[in-house]
This record gives structure tokens, C-alpha cells and sequence, in this order.
């Protein structure tokens, strides 16, 4: 097979009730007007969604194709990879998403669960006035309170809410409850896992007519109820005055770069994950036109130093790793 290059992937797409529009309008994807988008898997590699190269000499090729006949030019460091270990995704929340909490990875192995833990964290690019999230308790809180105001429908009283601005980035580690609400649109960086436990859905119905499942019994085993108020954060400064970083935990990094020129992203014997979020970004290397807005690259460990370049003056790139 050809040599490793940076990658794009075709989008998956999953019509989840809560979704909308605005990777059309927003993202300026070509979608069918009748349909309803909630996420757009970027990078995936789960038997709930696996990408696919789109272009150059490995197009069609699956990431799990890459990552079995190419894994020490992919993961350089990290290599060998059971699976590729993050998922890069965009979320349109045309209505409030469920309220859930996702298990750790002790948790989800003494469930016997096939998926690892999951933290994620959430960088908003549009937020509708008045949008809103809920992260976190707004103070601890124990077990029994918890499955009480679940049972009795009212456990809004317990969560703690704000109001993300594009631009704002919410770490949500394994184990804090939370949910996305309608009006915000997000780029999303989490573990290749697909374990949610829905604690409520506001009461709503499903597209069948009927109460979506809830998993509460198995969501109270794996909440953190010592998770207190999650804020949004623009990040700290990471050395380099164009790069803050957003996000530094067990599973990934994420960064923000603002690019105003060039500038060489260096994955230090790793894969790097990069999505553009503002302006258009010409890749070194890469067999596309520049990167705009919602478009995702995988630049692989082989490649090394990268040359980035801002088209048309300011853009800004998301770029996220294993540590």
C-alpha cells in the first residue's frame, strides 16, 4: 500500500432526534434540506462508525485498514493501537440532548462493557442566545439525593448550568453528569467509545412515540458525585503566544492554535488529530483543497513537522493527541 499522507476521512453522519441543519448552514456542507443531522463522526474507528479515507492514494481504505498495515507510521510512539483511541466528532443540537454520564475505564471493565470509558471535552463554535449546558452538580451531592430527584423528574435543580460562548472549551471527564442544550453547536474530542447511560430525557417522547430508554441504575454506579460545577475555559497559555491549550488529561491534549501566516505542527513521534474551527488552513502534504471550517485532517506520526498556512489572513485549528 502507498505511504501514509495526511488524511481526510468522509463524514459520518448519525440523525439523532435532538439534531438540525447547521452543518449546512454553519459548516457549508451540502446536505439534503429534508434531513436531520445531529453529529458528524470525523474520525472514527468503532463498529458504530468507521471512516474512510476520502482522498489520494488510499482512498476507500478504512481507518482500521490503516491502522493494521500501517500503525507504526500512524501512531509512531503509540504504536501498537487494539483501535484507534480517539473519535473526533461535530455535535448540532437542534433540541437539549438527554441528560448522561459516561463510565471511566475501571467502571466500564467492572461492567463488562465493551467499550472503553469515555471523557470528552467540548469546544463550542456557535451558540444561539440564551444556549445553554449543563456540567457538573452545582455542589456535591450524594448517591440517594441523586436517584431521588431522578425518580421524582427534577434533578435540574441539582446541576450546574451555564452559557458557553464560541470560543469557550468544557472538559467533561468520565463520571460527571451532564448534557448539551438546544441551540449549541460543538466539536467534540473523546475516547473511541460509545458508552452513555441516559439519566433523563426531559420527558419527552421518541420519534416512536414512546419514552426513550433510561439507564439510571447503571448511571448511578458510574457518576462522580463529588463532580462539582464544570466552567468553560479559553485555555493557558502553552508556550508558543498562537497556541493555548485547552484540555491536558489522561486521554488526550487538545489545543487551539490561531494561525496568522505559517507555522509547523510537530506530533513528536505521534498521530495528531487537526479540525479547523475558523478562516481556511493549507496543509503541507495534503492532496485537498485548504481546510475549512468543520473539515478534519489526520496528520499521521510519520509525517512529522508539518507546514501550516493561514489563507486570507487569521484562521484557527483545533490539533489534539495521545499524550
Amino acid at each position: 500500500m502507498p505511504d501514509l499522507y495526511p488524511l481526510r476521512f468522509e463524514p459520518i453522519y448519525k440523525d439523532y432526534m435532538w439534531g438540525g441543519q447547521r452543518f449546512a448552514s454553519v459548516l457549508g456542507r451540502p446536505l439534503d434540506a429534508e434531513g436531520v443531522y445531529a453529529e458528524s463522526w470525523e474520525i472514527a474507528d468503532h463498529p458504530e462508525g468507521m471512516s474512510v479515507v476520502a482522498a489520494g492514494p488510499l482512498a476507500g481504505s478504512t481507518l482500521a485498514q490503516l491502522r493494521q498495515e500501517h500503525g507504526p507510521s500512524l501512531f509512531g510512539r503509540h504504536h501498537p493501537q487494539p483501535q484507534f483511541p480517539l473519535l473526533l466528532k461535530y455535535l448540532d443540537a437542534n433540541r437539549h440532548l438527554s441528560l448522561q454520564v459516561h463510565p471511566d475505564d475501571r467502571c466500564a471493565a467492572a461492567m463488562g462493557l465493551t467499550d472503553p470509558g469515555k471523557t470528552e471535552a467540548w469546544y463550542i463554535l456557535d451558540a444561539e442566545p440564551g444556549s445553554c449546558m449543563w456540567a457538573g452538580f452545582a455542589e456535591s451531592a450524594d448517591r440517594a439525593a441523586v436517584e431521588d430527584a431522578l425518580r421524582q423528574g427534577d434533578v435540574e435543580r441539582l446541576l450546574h448550568r451555564v452559557e458557553p460562548q464560541p470560543g469557550d472549551c468544557i472538559f467533561v471527564p468520565a463520571g460527571t453528569v451532564h448534557a448539551l442544550g438546544a441551540g449549541l453547536m460543538v466539536a467534540e474530542i473523546q475516547q473511541m467509545s460509545d458508552n452513555t447511560f441516559r439519566l433523563s430525557d426531559w420527558g419527552r417522547l421518541g420519534t416512536d412515540g414512546k419514552p426513550r430508554q433510561l439507564h439510571v441504575d447503571e448511571g448511578l454506579q458510574a457518576i462522580d458525585y463529588d463532580r462539582g460545577p464544570v466552567e468553560p475555559t479559553q485555555g493557558q497559555p502553552a508556550g508558543d503566544p498562537s497556541v493555548r491549550r485547552l484540555v491536558e488529561c489522561e486521554q488526550f491534549v487538545l489545543d487551539c492554535h490561531t494561525l496568522n501566516g505559517e507555522t509547523l505542527i510537530d506530533g513528536d513521534d505521534r498521530c495528531v488529530i487537526m479540525t479547523a474551527v475558523a478562516g481556511q488552513i493549507d496543509v503541507a502534504g495534503d492532496v485537498a483543497p485548504p481546510l475549512r471550517r468543520g473539515q478534519t485532517i489526520l496528520l499521521p506520526a510519520s509525517a512529522g513537522p508539518t507546514r501550516l498556512a493561514a489563507v486570507d489572513g487569521t484562521a484557527t485549528v483545533l490539533t489534539a493527541f495521545v499524550p
